[in-house]
C-alpha cells in the first residue's frame, strides 16, 4: 500500500497523539463519536493536555470528524477506543464492538484494520474479526486483513512520548505484519518490535501492566506489615534499593485505565480456558482495597489525637489517578473519599488539574475552587501534583486547624513532616 489514508477511531489519550503523528506524513482522519471533543480539537484545544495547540494547527494532513461516512476514504483503520471493565470486573467490550461496526460499514477490499486497545489474547481474531466480516460482507485474510499494535501511552509523561517508545507490531499474515511494522516505523523513532503473532502482541500488552500491578501489590502489603511494626516503609525500600537488582516499586493507589484494569482481561481469559489465576487476583484484591486501608489509618490517627471523627472537615488534595495530568479514569482517590463519607466526615476535594463538571458527572464529587487556611481537621495528600509539592511542609500544615492530621500518601514531604505515610 503505497499511499495509505489512515482513519483513527477514538481520539482520547491514545488516539489523538497517534493521529497527530500520522497526520504529519499521511492523510489522516481522526474520528470520535463525541461531538464536543471534535469541536474542541478543530478549535485547536486538547482537554487531555497530551497535544498542544501548535501541533493541532500545524498538521495540515489531519482532519477531525464525528460522522461515520467521513472515514470511508480510508484504507487503513486504527482502533484506539477504551476497553474498561464493568461493575463485576469483567471486560466491557461495548466500545470495541461499536468501533468494529463503524469500521465494518466502510471497509473495502484490500483494507487493513489495526487494533491498539488493550484486550486479552485472542480477542482481535475471535471477537473483532467476525464483527468486521458481519458488517462489511467481506472475508478475513482474503478481502481485508488485521493487525495489532498495543498502545503504550503514559498520560502526563512529557519524556516518554509516542514516537520515543518502542512499538510492538503484528499482523494476521506475514505480509500484513510487514506492512503494519513499516507503517508504524514511519513515525516511531525508537523503533519497532515485530511480534510473532497477533496473540503474542496482545499477551505482551496485557502482562506489561499485570507485572506492575502485582509488584505494587507486594509493596502495598509490605507497607501494611511495616506499619504494624512501626517502621518507615520508605526507609526500608531505600535500604533494600541499595542492592543492584532490587526492583524500585513503591506502594500506592493503583488506578487509571491500564494497571488497575488490564489484569482483569487476562484473568477473564484464563478462567475461560479453565485456569484459575491466583497471584494476579491476589494482587488485584490488595490494590482494590487500598482506599479503605488509607481511610482506616487516617481515622485511627484522628482518634489517637482526640479529634472528633463525625462531622470533621477533611481536605483531600488531588483526585486524578496520577500526578500532573487531568485523567480521572478509574481513580482510586474516589475510594478514599467515599470511605471518609461513610464516617460522616465533611470532605472537600481540591484538584487544579480536574474539570469540575467531569468530576461531578463521573463520580458525583463537587471539587472546591480554592484552598482555605486553618479550616481542616485532617489533610490527605492523595496525588503528587507539582502544585502540592511546591506548597511545602509549612503551607500544607497551615491548611489544618491547630490540631490536625496530615497524611502524606505520596511521600512528597520529609519523613518527619507528616503524621502518616504509606
Amino acid at each position: 500500500m503505497q499511499n495509505p489514508t489512515i482513519a483513527i477511531i477514538g481520539l482520547g489519550y491514545v488516539g489523538l497523539p497517534l493521529a497527530v503523528e500520522f497526520g504529519k506524513q499521511f492523510t489522516t482522519i481522526g474520528f470520535d463519536i463525541n461531538r464536543p471533543r471534535i469541536d474542541e480539537l478543530r478549535a485547536g484545544h486538547d482537554a487531555t493536555l497530551e497535544v498542544d495547540t501548535a501541533e493541532l494547527q500545524d498538521t495540515p494532513k489531519l482532519s477531525f470528524t464525528c460522522e461515520p461516512a467521513d472515514i470511508a476514504p480510508a484504507n487503513v483503520y486504527i482502533v484506539t477506543v477504551p476497553t474498561p471493565i464493568d461493575e463485576h470486573k469483567r471486560p466491557d467490550l461495548g466500545a470495541v464492538a461499536a468501533a468494529c461496526n463503524t469500521v465494518g460499514q466502510s471497509l473495502a477490499k484490500g483494507d487493513v484494520v489495526v487494533f491498539e486497545s488493550t484486550v486479552y489474547p485472542g480477542l482481535t481474531e475471535e471477537f473483532c474479526v467476525p464483527l468486521l466480516e458481519q458488517h462489511s460482507g467481506l472475508t478475513f485474510n482474503q478481502d481485508f486483513h488485521v493487525g495489532y499494535s498495543p498502545e503504550r501511552i503514559n498520560p502526563g509523561d512529557r519524556e516518554h512520548r509516542l514516537s520515543s517508545i518502542i512499538k510492538v507490531t503484528s499482523g494476521s499474515t506475514p505480509e500484513t505484519a510487514d506492512f503494519v511494522d513499516q507503517l508504524y516505523g514511519a513515525i516511531i523513532t525508537a523503533g519497532t518490535h515485530r511480534a510473532e503473532s497477533i496473540m503474542v502482541a496482545e499477551a505482551a500488552k496485557v502482562i506489561e501492566n499485570t507485572q506492575r500491578d502485582v509488584n505494587i501489590a507486594l509493596m502495598n502489603e509490605l507497607a501494611m506489615i511495616f506499619n504494624r511494626l512501626g517502621i518507615e516503609t520508605d526507609h526500608v525500600l531505600k535500604a533494600a534499593g541499595s542492592k543492584w537488582n532490587f526492583l524500585p516499586f513503591k506502594p500506592g493507589l493503583v488506578g487509571g485505565h491500564c494497571i488497575g484494569v488490564d489484569p482483569y482481561y487476562l484473568t477473564h481469559k484464563a478462567q475461560a480456558i479453565g485456569y484459575h489465576p491466583e497471584m494476579i487476583l491476589a494482587g488485584r484484591r490488595i490494590n482494590d482495597h487500598m482506599g479503605e486501608y488509607v481511610a482506616s489509618q487516617f481515622v485511627k490517627a484522628m482518634l489517637k489525637r482526640n479529634i472528633m471523627v463525625k462531622g470533621a472537615r477533611v481536605l483531600v488534595l488531588g483526585l486524578t489517578f496520577k500526578e500532573n495530568c487531568p485523567d480521572l479514569r478509574n481513580t482510586k482517590v474516589v475510594d478514599i473519599v467515599r470511605e471518609l463519607d461513610d464516617y460522616n466526615m465533611n470532605v472537600d476535594v481540591y484538584d487544579p488539574w480536574v474539570d469540575s463538571e467531569a468530576a461531578n458527572k463521573e463520580y458525583d464529587i463537587k471539587t472546591i475552587n480554592a484552598l482555605e487556611d486553618g479550616a481542616y481537621d485532617g489533610v490527605i495528600i492523595a496525588v503528587a501534583h507539582h502544585q502540592f509539592v511546591s506548597l511545602g511542609e509549612q503551607q500544607l500544615h497551615a491548611l489544618g486547624k491547630s490540631d490536625h492530621v496530615l497524611y502524606d500518601l505520596k511521600n512528597v514531604l520529609p519523613t518527619t513532616a507528616s503524621d502518616l505515610r504509606l
